[in-house]
């Protein structure tokens, strides 16, 4: 398993259960195929550097995970059909192997 962290910013204006759903089907994404999490940082609401659908504000999460690396692709396409993820970056860490 290789080390990856996952970066998403949701909209800060939805209610916490959606945004609740949307970390859990990250949270499913990741560990239903054997991948594990180390953590969860919310780095909660900050100013977008450019205008996303109308919005100026976004609210973060930061996750690091373990995953198999044909795992990576399921999670973007998770990531891409959520409609409260904005957007979202996965990359690998290499310094954590």
């Amino acid at each position: 398993m290789k080390a990856y962290e996952i970066l998403f910013i949701v909209d800060p204006t939805i209610n916490e259960e959606t945004r609740a759903g949307a970390l859990k089907r990250i949270d499913s994404a990741i560990t239903e195929n054997g991948g594990t999490i180390d953590n969860v940082d919310n780095w909660g609401k900050r100013k977008l550097a450019y205008e996303i659908d109308k919005l100026t504000e976004g609210d973060y999460t930061l996750i690091n995970f373990h995953a198999d690396p044909t795992q990576i692709a399921e999670l973007d396409r998770v990531c891409r059909i959520t409609d409260a993820i904005k957007r979202h970056m996965i990359v690998r860490r290499p310094d954590h192997e």
